[in-house]
C-alpha cells in the first residue's frame, strides 16, 4: 500500500465546519453560549456535577491545583513518565513534585510505591491515565482517603476511558482534560476540568477569568478562557467520541492480533488493558528492545509510517524540573516505548502495514 500513515489527523467533518461557521456568523467569538453548552454536555458525559472549560489541559491542571489550595511548601505525588505539564503545573503553583515510579506493564503510576512518598507536606496525587489506559484508581483512592489527600486525575490522553465502569475524570476530586488537535477529541487547543465539588468548581471559574467574581477581582487569576469557536468544535466532537474510541480500539485490536507471535518470540511487548478498565488508545504504545528501537523507528518513518519513539527522558531529567533521582521502570520505558498511530482516519490496511514494518525491521 502506497502513501504515508500520519502520526495524527484531526477528524474534521461537515458538522464541525457548520458549527464553526455558525459561531463566525453570530459574531460571538469569545466565551459565550457555546462554551456553556459544551460544559453542560461534557459534565453529563463524564457524570460529574460541574465542568469548567479552559484554554488547555495544562491550565486545567494549574487552576485545579490552585483551587484546592496547593502552593508553596506543599508536595504533590506525580509520575515521571508523561507529558511534562503533568509535573510543571505543580512547579507553576509553587509546590514540590514528588516522583513515584510507574508500573512497567501499564506505564501508569504504581500505587504500591505511593504511600512511602507521602509525608506531612503532601497535599495531592496526580495519577495520569497515560495513552488512554486508566491508572489503578481503586488503590489510589484508598491511599488518598487514608491520608486525607486530593486526587487530580490527569485525563488529558483518556477521553472516554473507564475504570470499573466509571469514566475517568469523574473518579477523583477533579479531572483534567486536553482538547489539543491530536487528542481523541479535539477543539484545536482547549481543556476542561470536571468535579462534583461545587466550591472547587467555582474557584476554577474565578481563576480562569483573571480572578473575577460577582463583586470584583478579589484574587489574582489567569486568562484561561475557552472561546466559542473551540467550544463549537467540542460539542460536535463529543457527539462522536464513543465512535472515535471504538475505532481506535478496533485498530489496536488488529495490531494486537498481528503482533501476538512477535510477543511470543519476545521481540516486543504489546500494550495491556488492565482488568476492569477500558483503554481508549490515544497512542498504541508498545515496547521494543532499546538496542533496536532507534533503527526500527527510523526505518518505519523512512517508509512513510508515522511511528515515534515515546517520551525519551523521564520528566525529572528535563531541565525545567532537574531532579537528581532515578526510577527504574520510567528509565526503562523511556528507552523502549514506541508509539503507533491508531486514530480513526486509519483503516485495517494501515494497521497491517505497520505490523509488517515492525516484523520486517525488528
Amino acid at each position: 500500500m502506497n502513501g504515508k500513515i500520519p502520526v495524527a489527523e484531526p477528524l474534521i467533518e461537515e458538522e464541525e465546519k457548520r458549527a464553526v461557521q455558525e459561531v463566525l456568523e453570530s459574531g460571538q467569538l469569545a466565551s459565550g453560549p457555546k462554551v456553556q453548552k459544551f460544559e453542560e454536555d461534557f459534565a453529563e458525559y463524564i457524570g460529574t456535577d460541574h465542568s469548567i472549560a479552559v484554554s488547555s489541559g495544562t491550565s486545567a491542571l494549574i487552576s485545579s491545583l490552585k483551587a484546592i489550595g496547593v502552593g508553596k511548601g506543599d508536595e504533590v505525588i506525580v509520575t515521571p513518565y508523561s507529558f511534562v505539564s503533568s509535573v510543571t503545573s505543580v512547579l507553576l503553583v509553587g509546590a514540590e513534585p514528588v516522583f513515584v515510579d510507574i508500573s512497567y506493564e501499564s506505564l501508569c503510576m504504581d500505587p504500591d510505591k505511593v504511600e512511602d512518598n507521602i509525608d506531612g507536606r503532601t497535599k495531592a496525587i496526580i495519577p495520569v491515565h497515560l495513552y488512554g489506559q486508566p491508572a489503578d484508581m481503586g488503590k489510589i483512592k484508598d491511599i488518598a482517603k487514608d491520608n486525607d489527600l486530593f486526587i487530580i486525575e490527569d485525563s488529558c490522553q483518556a477521553h472516554g476511558a473507564e475504570y470499573e465502569g466509571e469514566k475517568v475524570g469523574g473518579i477523583g476530586d477533579i479531572g483534567c482534560f486536553s482538547f489539543y488537535a491530536t487528542k481523541n477529541m479535539m477543539t484545536g487547543e482547549g481543556g476542561i476540568a470536571t468535579t462534583n465539588n461545587k466550591e472547587v468548581a467555582e474557584k476554577i471559574r474565578i481563576l480562569r477569568e483573571h480572578g473575577k467574581s460577582e463583586d470584583g477581582y478579589k484574587i489574582p487569576g489567569y486568562n484561561f478562557m475557552m472561546n466559542d469557536i473551540e467550544a463549537a468544535l467540542g460539542i460536535e466532537q463529543l457527539k462522536k467520541l464513543d465512535d472515535i474510541n471504538e475505532k481506535r480500539r478496533k485498530n489496536a485490536q488488529i495490531l494486537n492480533e498481528a503482533l501476538e507471535s512477535e510477543e511470543e518470540d519476545e521481540k516486543l511487548k504489546r500494550p495491556i488493558e488492565t482488568d476492569g478498565t477500558k483503554h481508549v488508545y490515544h497512542q498504541y504504545a508498545l515496547k521494543v528492545d532499546e538496542e533496536k528501537r532507534e533503527r526500527v523507528v527510523n526505518a518505519m518513518r523512512k517508509a512513510g509510517m508515522g511511528v515515534r519513539e515515546g517520551y525519551q527522558k523521564p520528566i525529572y531529567k528535563e531541565e525545567a524540573v532537574d531532579k537528581d533521582i532515578e526510577l527504574t521502570n520510567a528509565e526503562k520505558a523511556c528507552k523502549e516505548v514506541v508509539w503507533l498511530p491508531v486514530h480513526p482516519q486509519l483503516e485495517s490496511a494501515h494497521m497491517h502495514r505497520m505490523s509488517w514494518g515492525l516484523k520486517h525491521y525488528l
